[in-house]
């Protein structure tokens, strides 16, 4: 099949959303599909890094030349950059003629659906894939209140029902787009990990020297975006409760924006007890995990997304401290060190808990079996089936008109 994703954000960046477009996209090339991807204009250019890769990047014109924003987060401008996407998603249908446009995020999926709809006589499909609520996103980001926030609710209910499938990426996501769509075609594409490239050569301990991290510590790992929705709030109060008590630990961040960290570290004066790593190059996270010996992700429930980068953790083998969260007990199976309630105090515990745990790095073994459960090429089986199953009542339809 000819795929056309629609991806409205700066691809390729190092941060969750991107990895599952590429992830998902690479998972459905090796499948034998032929996948082109239309975005933004600034973005790392993917065939540097994945030299076997066939998928075909298509960027809109640089006419917001001063644009370089890859963080996540709202801006203005986007507006103008989605206009200019919705022209060259048009222009690849027109020519390339996809069977399956696939939209992610709901600005895609409303690019996707303006498209399927001006070359309705193509009967193209749509498949959105939310990666989690649009208003809860930006509320999240210190955007939208009162009437603005009831407008951006509504509209962000109608793209729900947008598309002739829906995937998410978590069970809460899933729940929440059911309750809006009345033809109930959604499902749940889990995040998956690329189990390969954590077949690595070296060990801990030789990762630890080359980073120069200290020996005698805890290394505690954070990866992901340095952004409040991210729940890094929680984390950072949490290290000045930990801190409090003891000192045999340090911790590791690795993602970007890296100022709210900067800012953190340089306040309370925790040059010795905090690295960050920014930009931490996706292709490079195997190597910075394993340097880890406990991770956390304090991510609340807030706004519905999965948390792709815990797969990434139990992949490396490591023991998870986290909030409960459906998706988390679904990913480390029992074994994760669960807070007990959604705060800065509840997360410092569960920490403390871990590092006194004894049976610390059984868990982190146990997860890295785990992680087998979990894998893209799954998750590409799982939407390329949706593709099939759609495609293939459209040939129906087309067999009984011909009667």
């Amino acid at each position: 099949m000819k795929i056309l994703v629609v991806a409205p954000t700066p691809f390729f960046s190092d941060r969750g959303t991107h990895i599952r477009i590429l992830e998902e996209s690479l998972a459905l090339e090796k499948l034998g599909h032929q996948v082109t991807i239309a975005t933004y204009h600034v973005g790392k250019d993917i065939s540097d890094k994945i030299d076997t890769t066939k998928i075909d990047v298509r960027r809109i014109r640089r006419l917001l030349f001063w644009y370089h924003k890859l963080e996540a987060g709202p801006d203005w401008q986007k507006v103008l950059l989605d206009i200019m996407l919705i022209r060259k998603v048009f222009n690849l249908a027109r020519t390339q003629k996809p069977d399956v446009i696939h939209g992610h995020l709901h600005e895609g999926v409303l690019i996707g659906w303006i498209v399927q709809k001006a070359l309705f006589w193509r009967k193209i499909k749509l498949v959105a894939d939310f990666h989690g609520s649009l208003t809860k996103e930006m509320v999240s980001h210190g955007y939208l209140h009162g009437e603005l926030k009831r407008i951006f609710s509504w509209i962000e209910k109608i793209i729900d029902q947008m598309g002739d499938f829906a995937i998410t990426s978590s069970w809460e996501g899933t729940e929440a787009v059911k309750k809006i769509r009345t033809d109930g075609k959604v499902e749940t594409v889990l995040d998956g990990v690329n189990l390969d490239s954590f077949d690595n050569q070296k060990t801990k301990e030789e990762i630890k020297k080359e980073l120069e991290l200290p020996a005698n510590k805890f290394i505690i790992g954070y990866t992901g975006g340095l952004v409040a929705n991210k729940g890094i709030g929680y984390l950072f109060e949490a290290i000045l409760l930990i801190l409090e008590k003891r000192r045999d630990v340090y911790f590791l961040f690795g993602g970007f924006p890296p100022e709210e960290v900067e800012k953190f570290v340089a306040k309370n004066n925790l040059q010795d007890f905090v690295r960050l790593v920014s930009p931490l190059d996706y292709f490079k996270l195997p190597e910075f995990l394993t340097a880890c010996d406990l991770a956390v992700d304090p991510k609340d429930g807030g706004v519905a997304q999965a948390s792709g980068k815990m797969l990434n953790y139990i992949a490396a083998g490591l023991p998870v401290v986290c909030f409960e969260k459906y998706n988390n007990h679904l990913y480390l199976d029992g074994d994760g060190y669960y807070a007990q309630e959604i705060s800065s105090k509840g997360l410092a515990r569960s920490i403390e808990g871990a590092l006194n745990d004894p049976e610390l790095k059984e868990r982190g073994r146990t997860n890295k079996e785990q992680a087998k459960e979990f894998s893209w090429e799954k998750s590409g089986r799982q939407i390329d089936r949706i593709y099939k199953d759609l495609l293939m009542f459209n040939e129906s339809q087309l067999v009984e008109e011909s009667d």
